[in-house]
């Protein structure tokens, strides 16, 4: 059995890897599980996850709210920023993925907050989603 955390955010990846406006705008190769050293431009990365049991009588099941934050590392703007999640919130807004292990019963956005980073001053926008998956 597939861990639902680590399914889901593969199905993530594959679906904004796979997304050619997203790709257009900040260059094949940008989405992330750690920030990249020294990163120039936009990239996506993926962001904090709470997992919460969402089991049936029947049925094991659990809910993530997950993050996904997009960088305007060095090079791009608070502006570029927004246009990407936006891209990201249309790719995965009650979207189908198919998930290793687990059926992903539903996927919907949350919220995007923009904000800058104290030390750096970049700007980067957090989107939140929650997810439901159920077990296989």
């Amino acid at each position: 059995m597939s861990d639902p955390i680590l399914a889901l955010r593969a199905a993530v990846q594959a679906r904004l890897e796979a997304d050619g406006a997203l790709a257009a705008l900040i260059g094949p190769g940008r989405i992330h599980d750690e920030a990249p050293r020294a990163a120039r431009g936009l990239y996506v990365v993926h962001g904090d996850v709470e997992a919460r049991d969402w089991s049936t009588g029947s049925d094991r099941g659990c809910e993530q709210e997950i993050a996904l934050v997009v960088w305007a590392a060095q090079s791009a703007s608070s502006r570029q920023a927004l246009e990407a999640a936006r891209l990201v919130v249309d790719a995965l807004d009650e979207a189908d993925l198919a998930l290793e292990g687990h059926a992903l019963v539903n996927l919907r956005w949350l919220s995007s907050r923009l904000a800058r980073e104290p030390r750096s001053g970049l700007g980067h926008v957090t989107i939140r989603f929650r997810a439901v998956t159920e077990t296989l």
